[in-house]
């Protein structure tokens, strides 16, 4: 027997394939290539989903122990010391959560060949499936390509759209995920975030000057377009419908 499709199930699907799913990710690591040697490895992934370039609020953050100590130079970028990650789980006990979490989505990296190779070496090592480098969108490629010449890290890119980073002291994956989330957002023309999801207070605020506000009214009326051949027709028309007529009233 044949299964008929229903127009709502046409619909939802016609309405789910016009959403597009996207992961804005960040990683922090002990270094610059994951297959020197010693290895360096991923100590922190941060993430922000967006649905039709809108936060839904989800995000993913982990820190991770890299079996490794931490160089002085990669500390004073992002602050985390060897202490601080001595008791997090390393990367392959995060490995599916993080892979689950991505899914297929696009995910929006700034120089995402860097993040991408460092993400694939752990995943292989981990034993699970690497990401296939077209599910990448990179950031630093689109800035670079609207604005030639011009410097096209995440700070000068704040700086041109005007996004606050007053934040940013060190370098964090979650934080400068939910950054180039903004930056992401300003480069492709997409949704604001403060669209869909503005402050309680400015919109309690916007709510009631809404409610509150009323037409001014005009302290000159306008003059009326009923030319005088036409006021004495309706005149003499509504004479001609007798006393009764509703039009009387108004005469």
């Amino acid at each position: 027997m044949k299964t008929l499709v229903q127009p709502w199930q046409i619909l939802c699907r016609s309405i789910l394939e016009t959403l597009m799913r996207e992961i804005v990710l960040d990683t922090e690591t002990t270094g610059l290539d994951p297959f020197d040697n010693p290895r360096h490895r991923i100590v922190e992934i941060g993430a922000v989903e967006l649905w039709n370039q809108v936060p839904t609020g989800q995000t993913y953050h982990q820190y991770i122990n890299p079996e490794r100590d931490m160089p002085q130079e990669a500390f004073d970028v992002h602050g985390l010391g060897d202490e601080f990650l001595s008791d997090k789980p390393v990367f392959k006990l995060i490995a599916q959560e993080f892979r689950d979490f991505v899914g297929d989505a696009k995910m929006v990296i700034h120089n995402a060949s860097f993040d991408m190779r460092f993400l694939n070496a752990e995943l292989e090592w981990a034993g699970l499936p690497t990401l296939p480098s077209e599910q990448a969108i990179d950031t630093l490629l689109i800035a670079r390509k609207r604005f030639p010449g011009s410097p096209a890290s995440l700070d000068a890119l704040c700086r041109r759209f005007g996004i606050d980073n007053s934040m940013r002291e060190k370098h964090g994956a979650l934080l400068d995920s939910e950054i180039l989330a903004e930056v992401y957002l300003e480069l492709t023309g997409g949704k604001q975030p403060d669209f869909a999801l503005a402050p309680t207070e400015r919109r309690q605020k916007q709510s009631a000057t809404d409610e509150t506000w009323r037409p001014r009214p005009r302290p000159t009326p306008l003059p009326s377009k009923v030319t005088e051949e036409e006021r004495v027709a309706h005149a003499e028309f509504i004479e001609e419908l007798g006393e009764a007529a509703i039009w009387a009233r108004f005469a």
